[in-house]
């Protein structure tokens, strides 16, 4: 039995697949989430999530009990769940990941992975909690983040998000990491994977990772990207929330990898941090 699953996911996994072999380990030890890439005794191929912790298994099974109606072979096909076991398996996708690979400078990509997101993006109600919501939470990573930030950021970071104005906001069914690392390419298509961070949030929260990654220095992808997904910035409330979103990941970027002592991604964070204050 494989050591990071229990005996009951063991069990679980036996009566859905079959006896199967492991082919890859693409596990997130950090997050206390094992993925494996298993192959079953007739040679079909899937994904296998398993976590005793991470609420990450729950979040993804979620996402797709909401429903991913018309995106069939652009995402993973769920084919077993167990929530209180936190176990899932989805189908296998062909593909190579974008990030790190040639296909992450390529616009067409982009406008792909945009066009991906626009029919991910299925509406799903007003909210007039969220932001408010959203600005306690940011104002208490602030607060854990006064051990590793100047106090001259903390200051302003506050203000900041004392500024920004609270509106009533559409929510969408937002995927949560939207970035190279979670697409894959097959043959020149594009494919999305990992709902793990799934959730219903405003549509601007899925493009901040990205504003400070990849479109920071190719403004043309940005543009393909956009001519994909087909929206952009219009209103007051939208640019509030953006405002809100990229100060709420910024230092949840900081706080997050201080806890688990990634000072790489740490330093990261705190230059979305300088960008995101700059912009004031």
């Amino acid at each position: 039995m494989i050591e990071s699953i229990s005996e009951r996911q063991h069990s679980l996994l036996v009566a859905w697949l079959g006896s199967f072999t492991v082919v890859g380990d693409y596990s997130w030890p950090l997050q206390d989430t094992t993925v494996l890439h298993v192959e079953s005794m007739d040679g079909r191929k899937f994904i296998v999530k398993a976590s005793r912790t991470s609420h990450h298994i729950r979040r993804e099974i979620a996402a797709y009990a909401r429903g991913m109606d018309g995106l069939e072979g652009k995402v993973p096909t769920l084919l077993f769940s167990a929530p209180e076991e936190g176990l899932l398996v989805t189908q296998y996708l062909e593909g190579t990941l974008v990030a790190g690979s040639p296909a992450e400078s390529s616009p067409d990509v982009y406008r792909q992975a945009g066009a991906v997101l626009a029919r991910l993006h299925r509406p799903a109600g007003m909210s007039r909690s969220y932001m408010r919501s959203l600005s306690a939470r940011t104002n208490a990573l602030i607060d854990k983040a006064r051990d590793v930030l100047p106090q001259s950021m903390v200051s302003h970071l506050i203000k900041e998000v004392s500024a920004v104005e609270l509106y009533p906001v559409a929510l969408v069914t937002s995927h949560g990491d939207y970035q190279p690392r979670n697409w894959l390419c097959d043959a020149g298509e594009v494919k999305v994977i990992d709902f793990g961070r799934a959730d219903l949030r405003p549509w601007v929260h899925d493009l901040v990772r990205l504003s400070h990654q990849q479109f920071l220095t190719a403004p043309d992808l940005a543009d393909a990207f956009h001519e994909g997904f087909g929206q952009t910035m219009s209103s007051p409330e939208e640019h509030a929330m953006w405002r809100l979103e990229n100060l709420d990941q910024a230092v949840g970027t900081v706080v997050w990898a201080h806890g688990i002592g990634d000072h790489g991604f740490a330093q990261q964070g705190v230059e979305m941090v300088e960008r995101v204050l700059a912009e004031s």
